[in-house]
């Protein structure tokens, strides 16, 4: 007998040696617990902070005497904090040496369970072992673990153990894992859908009715851009049993469900810009800010996407990208310049003003103020080249795919003749654009860069865009100065533009015949625009008033 109380003091000596050292199981009487910190999911074993320990309210009760003829090795507190610690260590190898019988796919199964839940961390704390008989015991647990944007999730389940071979083993179900799953169970994720969802305003609001908007929200669409069977709105947790109906145990919805996919659009000014456009049968409005390429607003009664992919001649608009070509090869605003009522290409054509009108010597920026094709076709034959106006269009988007993710923006064949040059000087010949491209033109002088339009807000994709072109300084200034001009002296001046909008008119002749098409490009502030009526006539009498309406509106 005495050597039986000796034997059982030796077993309870090397039970505390054990559990102080791997600090996992602490008595319930202690004033605080051993934390041994759980590595977040993803961890390899062994490292990262893990945490698991026992609550602090009775003491474990003591194992009965073994008897000598079949003391099982180890006990069943040994066997559940060897357990306990390999699982916070995501350790299935060493958790599978502890386990009776396990299945095939232990591993697999806790493996399926973490990729469901996507915990960011694991705590497990460990309860009071019960001998619920001679060899057989049961310690409870709780689970906490650390969920997206759920918080902490908590639940009990209870490892049971039994002695097998003289061993105490773990005796595995799912039930471990949680205590809902049943053999042949896994724990699932899933993921509501909200939608279709449709484009929005940038600031999430719906397009505003008969806006003129309504062909791109549907390109948009088309293109995949905004998801046509609905996003993930929040998620769920659900235990599925065989022939047994899904159970959510856990799951997160946002407060706000997202409205639709959010493009650049500007509700205000889009609206500005449809009403500016009323009464106009064939016309569009395109605005974008100037610092970044978004799109504001994209007004069009051309029909289909006309103000994003139907070219036109652009008139005398291009007279800007013209100037830019002549700023950078030696001419200043200031320079001074012949403005006759027609000029005689050498050995070719003769080029008329509108209207014949003759106005002497005068600068480069009255030149561009009065509009006079007479100077701009005699500078281009005598400063420039075929390949030095197309570069310097190239330089403005015109030759690129795509308008910067959005649309076509503009072309030009290199003119083979002295002719076809001083005739894309001012915006005929082979010259063509939509107006979104002559957007981004009077974008790019008041930022001093062109910028590719962007449809989408910053967090959608945008696709691949051309590169931005940065302006040299003389040059973005000099345009400045004389798109100033056109307002306060030239074509545009009187015209009830707000104060501080600088712009280019442009009247261009139809190839087709008919009446001219009508052109107005400007900025003011950080907002660039282009108003293009279609067979209008003059851009001062059909374009200009348009985008005082537009401006005065916003």
């Amino acid at each position: 007998m005495r050597n039986r109380a000796l034997l059982a003091l030796v077993v309870v000596a090397a039970g505390i040696f054990v559990f102080g050292v791997a600090g996992l199981i602490v008595s319930g009487r202690q004033e605080a617990s051993s934390d041994f910190v759980a590595a977040p999911r993803g961890t390899p074993a062994g490292g990262g902070p893990q945490t698991l320990q026992l609550r602090p309210d009775s003491s474990p009760e003591p194992s009965p005497e073994p008897s000598p003829e079949s003391s099982p090795e180890g006990s069943p507190d040994q066997t559940a904090a060897a357990y306990f610690q390999a699982w916070v260590k995501s350790d299935y190898d060493a958790m599978r040496e502890l386990v009776d019988e396990p299945p095939d796919d232990f591993a697999d199964q806790h493996r399926e369970f973490e990729d469901a839940a996507l915990s960011k961390s694991l705590r497990i704390t460990v309860g009071n072992l019960v001998r619920t008989g001679n060899d057989t015991a049961e310690i409870p647990f709780t689970q906490e673990r650390d969920e997206q944007d759920a918080g902490t999730w908590r639940f009990d389940s209870s490892l049971h153990l039994a002695v097998r071979d003289l061993t105490w083993k773990v005796v595995w179900t799912p039930a471990v894992l949680h205590p809902d799953i049943q053999p042949g169970g896994s724990l699932v994720r899933t993921e509501p859908e909200a939608g279709p969802l449709r484009p929005v305003t940038r600031g999430g609001r719906e397009f505003p009715q008969n806006s003129g908007a309504e062909a791109y929200i549907d390109n948009l669409m088309n293109q995949g851009v905004a998801p046509t069977t609905g996003v993930a709105v929040g998620w769920a947790l659900e235990v599925e049993n065989p022939g047994m109906p899904a159970k959510t145990i856990l799951s997160y919805k946002p407060e706000k469900r997202p409205v639709g996919v959010r493009t650049t659009i500007d509700y205000a000014t889009q609206v500005a810009a449809a009403r500016a456009l009323d009464g106009v049968q064939r016309g569009a409005l395109v605005a974008v800010r100037p610092s970044t390429g978004e799109i504001l607003a994209v007004a069009d009664r051309l029909g289909g996407r006309g103000a994003f992919e139907r070219k036109y001649a652009p008139g005398s608009t291009f007279k800007t990208i013209t100037a830019a070509a002549l700023l950078a090869n030696g001419l200043s605003p200031d320079s001074s310049v012949e403005c006759p009522a027609s000029y005689q290409i050498p050995f070719n054509r003769s080029i008329p003003n509108y209207q014949n009108e003759d106005h002497g010597t005068i600068t480069l920026r009255q030149a561009f103020a009065l509009s006079c094709n007479t100077t701009f076709a005699r500078l281009t034959i005598e400063r420039l080249n075929a390949d030095t106006l197309v570069d310097q269009a190239r330089a403005f988007g015109f030759g690129e795919g795509e308008g910067g993710g959005a649309g076509t923006c503009g072309s030009l064949r290199r003119p083979e003749n002295p002719d076809a040059l001083a005739e894309d000087s001012f915006g005929q010949g082979t010259v063509e654009a939509t107006p979104l491209c002559m957007a981004l033109v009077a974008a790019a002088v008041e930022s001093g860069e062109w910028r590719p339009a962007r449809p989408l807000a910053d967090e959608a994709p945008q696709g691949e865009l051309p590169q931005s072109v940065p302006l040299p300084s003389n040059v973005a200034e000099g345009l400045r100065s004389m798109m100033s001009a056109v307002t306060a002296d030239g074509t545009a001046a009187g015209s009830g533009l707000p104060q501080g909008t600088a712009g280019k008119t442009g009247t261009a002749e139809d190839w087709h015949g008919g009446q001219d098409h009508a052109w107005f490009i400007g900025y003011r502030g950080d907002l660039a625009f282009a108003v293009f009526v279609e067979h209008g006539g003059t851009g001062r009498g059909a374009a200009v008033p348009i985008a005082a309406r537009f401006l005065k509106a916003l």
